[in-house]
């Protein structure tokens, strides 16, 4: 068999897996906006809630404690932006307007930067490649790389002050400057290489209010800590939180996908392949993988299954398919062990 024979035998696998997915759960596409504003009110308020305990609490007990959970309930929260990149805005009316007013323009984190890039992700002629937003082959670098991938986390404050604080103002003076910001720090990715080109979104209402808004609220905050007006405890606190936040989520980037690739056109069916399921009975993706992100390769294969639904299409699909189908080779039975792999797949490629 040649090389174009294999290719085009995986391309047609790959696209009978999508069929047999559609098949099954076509029905299951429907956001249901009662989920979406129960989950994100529920969201907010814990997130809000512990936040402040942990920022004003007199026991270093119940202020750690706090804390905790609100690097998870911010976690949750920060990951309904990857939901806001799937869900048409007329989905559930409002949605997008009221994360950036609870979640992501107070923690710096608009949609902005995740809105017009994300999508470029799914792009079967993207996918893995350079031109990827979101891929890095990590199993083929050194590694001393994952330590920098998930180092790099703790940084995520500094990133966003700049961004925000100073390159935003920045920017409505300076072209040059408004230029580099938008192509280079405005999109959550990890292909450094990767430059956005879509300048006309930048001019939209919706990214100058979030941009305008951010920048404000930065301002704002950091004004009232100098002045004396918010206790330095309050900035620290939400520092701490947001990179242990990070943090978590670069966890679960490290094995959301097996990385891989070595920057040629994938087929479909090796697109999904190279993503990963971390299903049932598995409990602690719930906390590290919140919001559906522990079925990243079904929402590869389905990407606009609502996350409430992607649990209901998993069992249907494992009912309805044998037990040795590709799709149950996409499966991680946790972060640990997926973690172990990866680490086993790098050191393997530099031996």
């Amino acid at each position: 068999m040649n090389a174009h024979t294999d290719i085009r035998g995986r391309d047609i696998a790959g696209q009978s897996l999508a069929r047999q997915a559609n098949d099954i759960a076509r029905d299951l596409t429907q956001a249901d906006a009662k989920t979406y504003w129960l989950d994100l009110t529920v969201t907010a308020a814990v997130t809000w809630l512990s936040f402040w305990i942990a920022a004003t609490a007199a026991s270093p007990a119940w202020a750690l404690v706090a804390g905790a959970v609100c690097v998870l309930a911010l976690y949750r929260g920060i990951s309904f932006i990857h939901e806001l990149t799937h869900l048409r805005r007329d989905d559930v009316p409002g949605f997008h307007f009221a994360w950036n007013v609870l979640i992501g323009v107070p923690w710096l984190t608009p949609s902005l930067l995740y809105e017009g890039v994300h999508i470029l992700h799914h792009a079967k002629d993207r996918y893995g490649t350079v031109r990827d937003p979101e891929y890095h082959p990590l199993a083929r670098r050194p590694l001393h790389e994952l330590g920098v991938f998930l180092g790099i986390a703790f940084l995520a404050p500094v990133g966003t002050l700049l961004r925000f604080g100073v390159l935003a103002p920045l920017g409505f003076l300076v072209p040059a400057a408004r230029r580099f910001a938008i192509a280079k720090a405005s999109g959550m990715v990890i292909n450094t290489h990767f430059s956005r080109e879509d300048f006309d979104r930048a001019n939209s209402a919706p990214w100058l209010a979030q941009e305008i808004g951010a920048w404000l609220w930065c301002w704002t905050v950091v004004g009232l800590t100098v002045a004396g007006v918010l206790p330095l405890r309050v900035l620290v606190t939400a520092a701490a939180v947001f990179s242990l936040m990070t943090f978590l989520n670069q966890l679960r980037t490290a094995v959301a996908h097996r990385w891989d690739n070595d920057g040629e056109v994938m087929a479909p069916l090796d697109q999904f392949l190279d993503s990963v399921n971390v299903p049932p009975p598995a409990l602690l993706p719930f906390l590290w993988a919140p919001v559906g992100l522990r079925y990243h390769a079904l929402h590869h294969l389905m990407p606009r299954l609502p996350y409430h639904n992607l649990g209901i299409a998993h069992r249907r699909l494992v009912e309805a398919l044998p037990a040795d189908h590709d799709y149950r080779r996409a499966e991680e039975r946790e972060l640990v062990p997926a973690m172990g792999k990866l680490v086993g797949r790098m050191r393997r490629q530099r031996a």
